[in-house]
């Protein structure tokens, strides 16, 4: 295996150890080492293509690996945000939705023996989630552990203000995300219409 491909498979066995972190009440600071893992493990999605496009260790097992890693690690977040309440699950099923479109379409292309690769706009919702998660994340762990803060300077504010703003600002950035999701799916149906011959 590659190396490429054991970053691929390093970003999948995060995945459970960043579920760990989201999920179990007990640990402390857990909001923010689980910002450190996503962080982590959405830089290897980067490494592992740069690495696999300059070596030229493009392989069938990356090409299907790769991006189901990603959609499986960004996922687990926004799972846990339905239950944490900072998001709903309409939004998530918008971008489930939008991936499943796509990754149909990719099917379609390659039994025709087309490679599609992600444009601009694809790039910019997956650049726009990641940044969505980690904001969203570092509010949740500031809200989590403001009490702590509070203890060491009672003259504190209460409600914060940094947490109330990394919490707005993880809404708007959210909205941002829906708006690309919407956009790039109809965006990457209608440049690939061809494929589905009954869309003219």
């Amino acid at each position: 295996m590659n190396l490429p491909n054991k970053l691929t498979v390093m970003r999948m066995a995060l995945i459970p150890v960043f579920l760990v972190f989201m999920l179990v009440e007990s640990i402390p600071h857990r909001y923010l080492i689980a910002a450190v893992i996503f962080a982590a493990a959405s830089f290897t999605d980067y490494l592992d293509g740069h690495i696999a496009r300059r070596d030229g260790l493009v392989t069938n097992f990356g090409k299907l690996m790769d991006p189901l890693a990603d959609k499986l690690l960004v996922f687990s977040a926004l799972v846990c945000f339905i239950e944490l309440e900072m998001s709903s699950a309409l939004i998530v099923f918008i971008i489930l939705a939008r991936e499943f479109l796509v990754t149909s379409v990719r099917l379609i292309a390659a039994e025709q023996g087309t490679v599609i690769a992600a444009d601009i706009w694809g790039k910019m919702k997956t650049v726009s989630q990641i940044i969505w998660v980690l904001v969203a994340l570092i509010a949740l762990w500031l809200e989590e552990s403001w009490p702590l803060f509070m203890t060491v300077s009672p003259g504190a504010s209460a409600p914060p203000a940094p947490v109330i703003f990394l919490i707005g600002l993880s809404f708007v950035i959210q909205t941002i995300v829906v708006i690309l999701t919407v956009f790039s799916g109809f965006n990457y149906i209608w440049k690939n219409r061809s494929l589905l011959g009954d869309i003219k």
